[in-house]
């Protein structure tokens, strides 16, 4: 009898052929897709928000540090959570309630309203990565993880390309509190269509293969790798905080250069475009090559990108933002798939919420750091430092497998 059990079902109640395995796949990229396309629709309505209330550099980088912030220090929680209800029903609830929050940033009258307002609505954030993360590397546990990782990776950005631009499209007529508001409702009718359609995918994706196979129950933390997880920890984090505070202060290097609110969303756009086919690429890449070679190279090449970025011409910065947004994200897809071989599949939510909260949690600071740099030394001085510390990342690779 074969020993592949691919085909069954996640909670050993009916035999899932792949169609159900792509199905779970496709609702966990559904609200990968609407949780960071919001995120990021974020980045391009900054400087609308800046005019319109005043803000300076700190404050803007404190305001989507609050957005990061709440989206990431309740991660560790979230998968604790996930061993007592259904994934796909937290995955849905955690979208709509960033939606509602989103919506609500409309009523803001002030800056400290908004930060509150984004506060609150942030929670929702915290469950689509460590959750999505472990229902997919779980899925797919066998066979093909890289490649799943990098599809549910490569929905999000793909979330990032459509959004800032409908985003800076409204925001041209209604102004950010109209695009807020509009991107809110998009949301919220997106989590009622996913709830509509979850019920049948809960029980795919309800425990691993070593569960349903009878395995033994894993106690603890279920890390197997301490120090390798340890480094590549160390790397998420760098690697998230330059992502976080390159595109919050991007827009500003954009308009700086004569570019108005149009032409930064379409190329931000564009950014976030090469993004999604960085993600995609530098998974399939990760699973013929390994994880080590992806992040060196591709880190080297980003911290290049942030440097070319701020003295380019701007008929040069296509060319410049197309390699950027490909290693600026791509090399995310190698890291998380790193962090799936160092920890047990029957902990794997709870891995990845550590992860995730170490790295985005932590990174959370960079906004507000290099804000308060950019206000003291100019948003060149920022953007080199940028550079400087990601290429701490290259000697971690090298150790991260030992």
């Amino acid at each position: 009898m074969s020993t592949d059990t691919r085909g069954d079902s996640l909670d050993g109640s009916a035999p899932a052929t792949e169609r159900g395995d792509r199905l779970v796949l496709l609702a966990c990229s559904a609200t990968h897709l609407v949780t960071d396309g919001l995120a990021a629709a974020f980045y391009p309505l900054l400087p609308l928000i800046a005019l319109d209330l005043q803000l300076s550099y700190t404050a803007v980088g404190s305001l989507r540090a609050v957005l990061r912030g709440g989206s990431s220090f309740l991660q560790l929680p979230a998968g604790y959570v996930a061993d007592h209800i259904v994934e796909t029903t937290l995955l849905g609830g955690g979208m709509m309630w960033l939606s509602v929050g989103f919506a609500a940033m409309a009523a803001a009258a002030g800056f400290w309203s908004l930060m509150a307002i984004t506060a609150v609505g942030s929670v929702g954030g915290n469950f689509q990565h460590p959750i999505g993360s472990a229902i997919v590397s779980k899925l797919y546990e066998k066979s093909g993880r890289g490649k799943a990782i990098s599809t549910l990776n490569f929905s999000g950005d793909l979330g990032k390309m459509v959004l800032p631009a409908l985003a800076g499209a409204v925001a041209l007529v209604y102004g950010w509190r109209g695009a807020v508001l509009a991107l809110g409702v998009l949301g919220v009718v997106a989590s009622v269509g996913y709830a509509l359609s979850v019920r049948r995918l809960a029980p795919m994706a309800r425990t691993s293969p070593s569960a349903r196979e009878g395995g033994e129950r894993v106690a603890g933390w279920g890390i197997q790798k301490p120090f390798s997880f340890a480094i590549v920890s160390a790397i998420g984090i760098i690697d998230d905080a330059t992502r976080s505070a390159a595109l919050t202060f991007l827009p500003f290097i954009m308009t700086a250069k004569g570019l108005d609110t149009e032409k930064v969303s379409l190329l931000l756009t564009l950014v976030f475009a090469c993004g999604a086919a960085g993600k995609l690429g530098c998974g399939l890449l990760a699973d013929r090559f390994g994880n080590v070679g992806v992040i060196v190279i591709t880190e080297g090449i980003t911290a290049l990108a942030i440097l070319a970025v701020v003295p380019v011409d701007p008929l040069l910065l296509i060319p410049v933002l197309v390699v950027f947004g490909f290693v600026l994200n791509g090399t995310s897809s190698a890291i998380y798939s790193a962090v799936a071989e160092m920890v047990h599949v029957e902990r794997r939510a709870r891995g990845y919420g550590l992860f995730y909260t170490l790295t985005l949690g932590v990174g959370t600071a960079a906004p507000i750091l290099y804000g308060l740099l950019a206000d003291a030394a100019g948003i060149t001085a920022a953007f080199v430092a940028m550079a400087a510390i990601l290429l701490t990342t290259i000697p971690l690779a090298l150790v991260m497998d030992r």
